[in-house]
């Protein structure tokens, strides 16, 4: 092992495009060494400004702490890209022995009392500060008390303790999933097996054989192989067994159950909601966020639940009389959703995934969504091959405006072991005007590689899940802020997804059907009549999918809400279905034993319903752009859109953004005519 002027881990970001890790030096070795540095690094510093004689300033009190822990955002963010990208046994090793040591270290800076003292004076004497000063004084004041800096000392060492005995459990049940999910696949050994699946299935059921050394065909325990093999296979038997092996991930009862992980966490969590004041983990989450209360949220799921499920029970009806006519007589079960929508939506529409795939290449995917970019906000993407990656699967982006650079992006499409499932963005390096640095962007997905030579062909589903993560990007690419406490997606979590799933919207306008929907083999773009019958049956399914989400929402919410009254998972997760009504035919969209959104970590904690609050405003947001002169390319309105949401962070209060763009409060009324529940 090098010595710590080595450790690629705390070298300076060097190099061509503003620079950009050594990711191709970089090796789990490296971290321990490297996060034990930062941190006594970042110590010195916090030191240095809670022990500084001079009476506290903005300047030498919350601008130092904004400039402080370079290294350690550095390290922790490095650390972040290979624990949820290239995760193997050393990583996951990484990580365990990690989690609790930074989380005694975040509080151990968040309860420092002569820290607080200070930012608390500033905080106090606010008024002669600019804006964006008075924002920051106020949202680092909030965050310091909300995580219990005003507690006497028991209190907080009470309070590290259950931050880091969580942080081990946040680590071992996602460890636990991605155990699972590596270990278990539905192994398929004739051809009798492939009955109703299309080519590129086969192909890469074969393709997942051979990486294990098999014959045959395996459908590897991740979302993208599952979901895709229950919509066509017509054994029904396998399908039962995929949906079994997708289910149960973290509830097998073996040694990655995560049924004792999530005891344990609702207790903690219940004691540290006491701690902070709060009648319950969920009122202390929501606290924080645009809802508030945990009644608001849960009022907006509420009414929206009843025309959702009223909604799918149109949908199975439909479905049954398909089932029917093909000869069975078994009520539809939720094995049999995904088989059974896609035949209606091909009898009612005639539409069918495979008619529409071959128009989906991911390449040309990709690119409309930088035309679009180009077109609203007058961005270019360069792809350039002068920086590491940690994997050879990974795309690098320069992005420029008028000729300057804006931000890098990295890509990362394909699934492969040790990743994570799903798809997400982060920012390796957040914008900040402080420093002088611009952002480092990157998208995370989990497509299946085509064949040697050929597209990769992706789902309509796949499709918006790509543009919704780039839109997570494009709102921390665009950040114009000063701190970086405040930059880029800093915002409160029932507003981070307006940005993304407003960006959904530019997937099915013209502009980008005509130009990017093209023809894998002719390279024609898709026909007008395909287009039509998208348009036609835009939401249809809405009642499933939107049922399956929010009973998760509401699940969380009301677990959480029990407080020290919890029952065990398995117990609590049937009575509360019962209770909710949920349709005999949806299963939960995720299990409480693999609900990483509320468990793996604090971010969604409470908070699942963030979702459907953000779609209230993504879809007021998305009227505005529909009823606007030039339609969702409307230059005014996307400059709008930029000054007063994409580029000011959390600057700005999350209400207060809306009302800047939109002129008004939302609604919900848009949300329900865009989901077809206007007339329910």
């Amino acid at each position: 092992m090098s010595d710590l002027a080595d450790n690629p881990v705390l070298a300076p970001w060097t190099g061509p495009h503003g620079g950009a890790p050594a990711f191709d030096k970089i090796k789990p070795s490296h971290f321990a060494p490297a996060l034990d540095e930062a941190m006594a690094r970042y110590r010195g510093e916090v030191a240095r400004i809670a022990g500084d004689p001079a009476p506290p300033t903005f300047a030498n009190t919350l601008e130092a702490m904004e400039r402080a822990g370079r290294d350690y955002r550095q390290a922790t963010s490095l650390m972040g890209v290979f624990t949820s990208t290239m995760n193997d046994a050393a990583m996951k090793a990484v990580q365990r022995d990690a989690a609790p040591k930074l989380a005694a270290f975040r509080d151990e800076i968040l309860h420092n009392r002569a820290l607080f003292d200070r930012i608390r004076a500033v905080y106090e004497a606010r008024a002669n500060l600019n804006p964006e000063q008075q924002r920051l004084a106020q949202v680092t004041y909030e965050r310091f008390t909300r995580q219990g800096a005003a507690l006497d000392d028991a209190q907080k060492h009470r309070l590290a303790e259950i931050n880091q005995r969580l942080a081990s459990l946040y680590t071992n049940f996602s460890q636990n999933i991605l155990g699972d999910e590596e270990g278990q696949a539905l192994t398929l050994d004739s051809e009798a097996d492939l009955a109703g699946l299309p080519d590129d299935l086969i192909d890469a059921a074969a393709a997942a054989a051979r990486q294990r050394g098999l014959a045959g065909w395996v459908v590897a325990n991740t979302r993208s192989s599952m979901e895709p093999f229950m919509t066509y296979s017509s054994r029904r038997d396998l399908r039962e067994k995929a949906l079994a092996l997708w289910a149960g991930r973290g509830d097998s009862g073996g040694e990655y159950d995560n049924n004792a992980n999530i005891a344990e966490i609702l207790k903690l969590r219940v004691e540290k909601a006491t701690l902070l004041g709060h009648d319950s983990f969920a009122h202390w989450i929501t606290d924080g966020q645009m809802a508030k209360k945990p009644e608001a949220a849960m009022d907006l799921l509420r009414q929206v639940w009843k025309p959702a499920v009223a909604r799918a029970g149109e949908e199975v009806l439909e479905m049954q009389e398909i089932a029917a006519a093909e000869g069975s007589n078994e009520p539809i079960a939720p094995w049999d959703y995904r088989y059974y929508s896609e035949k209606v939506r091909q009898a009612k529409y005639a539409l069918s995934n495979e008619a529409i795939k071959p128009y989906l290449q991911l390449e040309k995917l990709r690119d409309g969504m930088f035309w679009a970019a180009g077109e609203l906000f007058d961005l270019a993407f360069t792809r350039v091959h002068d920086m590491p990656v940690y994997h050879p699967d990974v795309e690098v982006y320069e992005v420029t405006r008028d000729g300057q650079r804006v931000g890098v992006w990295y890509f990362d499409f394909f699934a492969r072991a040790g990743k994570g499932s799903g798809a997400w963005m982060s920012e390796y390096r957040t914008q900040q005007k402080l420093a002088g640095v611009t952002p480092i962007i990157s998208n995370n997905s989990n497509f299946i590689p085509g064949a040697p030579g050929e597209p990769v062909l992706i789902s309509w589903t796949d499709a918006v899940t790509l543009f919704h993560e780039f839109g997570h990007g494009l709102h921390g690419l665009l950040s114009n802020a000063t701190y970086p406490s405040l930059a880029g997606t800093s915002v409160v979590r029932d507003f981070v997804e307006l940005p993304s799933q407003l960006y959904e919207r530019w997937l099915p306008t013209p502009q980008i059907l005509s130009r990017f929907a093209v023809h894998c083999r002719t390279g024609e773009p898709i026909p007008q009549a395909l287009v039509d019958k998208l348009k036609r049956a835009e939401n249809y399914g809405q009642g499933f999918h939107t049922a399956e989400y929010l009973a998760c929402a509401i699940l969380d919410l009301e677990y959480h809400l029990l407080a020290d009254k919890a029952p065990d998972a398995r117990t609590f997760e049937k009575e509360a279905l019962d209770r909710l009504g949920m349709p005999p035919q949806i299963i939960l969209r995720h299990r409480l034993p693999h609900f990483a959104h509320v468990f793996s970590g604090e971010s969604y904690a409470s908070g699942y319903y963030n979702y459907i609050w953000a779609d209230t405003l993504t879809a007021d947001a998305a009227e505005a752009f529909a009823e606007s002169p030039g339609g969702f390319f409307d230059k005014a309105l996307a400059k709008t859109l930029l000054d007063n949401v994409l580029s000011v962070g959390n600057t700005v209060e999350a209400g207060e953004a809306f009302r800047r763009f939109r002129g008004r409060d939302h609604t919900i009324e848009p949300l329900m005519r865009a989901r077809g529940f206007a007339d329910a």
